[in-house]
């Protein structure tokens, strides 16, 4: 089985995440825009106004540099001359905009890989992350030695999510990835995972839901061979380590640590979709 992957063409540019950060904060302000024209934004309440113009892109630029940088809410809001309240209330309030734009460009990305915007496979994994003690619920997993919480991911074949969730560190991967099976409902196709994925009881729960799951060993005395396309779930992980808000994770709720995991990925994305050769992109 090839593990070569067909990819868009884009054009060659820094690895620097700052050299494109002007792409980030484009996409985000013009889902925004679409979200308050179609009412599934709701508007602000209070006697401020909304942030418009370039009070918003600062805002947005902010939020960036909390999950990539790693700074604190009151920091970065010293350096934007913001409240730093008003920035965290952005961020929660913007729960269901990183869903949805994470979404839209991950089908964008697939289109014009020349593929179909839903993808018939996804590959599984978990990540356990170190957690400080004043996050929400923690576990410790013992065979990474490791207390905090567990990632699951579900990705397609270029390693963008469609399904996150976050569970404590001590919950076995047959039993994390459950709400990630569960929040793919109605999803027809195949769900590739390693070693740790089998067992009857969540072979028949992805059956029931018309799922057919297929457990590959990936690798052999500890070191990591490349089977397939099984290997893309451990390069969207090695993404999210370059975004320092979530190695050492300090969310109270998952609802805001799947939010930066998402903005991550959104930055990764609108990075690509910014640098895409413009022939290559599909009618």
């Amino acid at each position: 089985m090839s593990t070569n992957i067909p990819s868009a063409k884009t054009l060659s540019g820094s690895w620097d995440a700052f050299s494109d950060v002007d792409a980030f904060v484009a996409v985000v302000s013009t889902e925004l825009a679409a979200m308050k024209a179609d009412g599934t934004m709701s508007s602000k309440r209070g006697p401020k106004a909304a942030l418009e113009g370039a009070a918003l892109e600062k805002a947005i630029l902010s939020i960036w540099c909390v999950c990539f940088c790693g700074m604190q809410w009151r920091a970065v809001g010293r350096l934007s001359g913001l409240p730093f309240t008003t920035l965290y209330s952005l961020f929660a309030r913007w729960t269901r905009l990183w869903r949805r734009l994470l979404g839209r460009l991950a089908k964008e990305w697939r289109i014009s890989c020349g593929d179909e915007p839903e993808a018939s496979a996804l590959i599984i994994d978990s990540r356990s992350c170190r957690s400080s003690p004043t996050c929400g619920s923690r576990g410790i997993d013992g065979g990474k030695k490791v207390k905090g919480v567990k990632v699951h991911l579900a990705v397609d074949k270029h390693g963008f999510p469609s399904a996150i969730d976050i569970s404590t560190a001590n919950v076995h991967d047959t039993v994390g990835i459950l709400p990630v099976i569960h929040e793919r409902q109605g999803f027809q196709g195949t769900l590739l995972g390693d070693a740790g994925y089998r067992g009857k009881k969540l072979a028949k729960r992805a059956k029931d839901q018309g799922i057919s799951l297929l457990s590959v060993a990936s690798g052999i005395h500890g070191q990591f061979i490349p089977v397939g396309i099984r290997w893309v779930v451990e390069r969207s992980f090695a993404w999210l380590s370059r975004y320092r808000r979530l190695n050492t994770i300090f969310e109270r709720t998952t609802e805001h640590l799947i939010a930066f995991i998402e903005i991550a990925f959104i930055s990764i994305l609108s990075r690509r979709m910014a640098r895409l050769i413009p022939q290559e992109i599909s009618p």
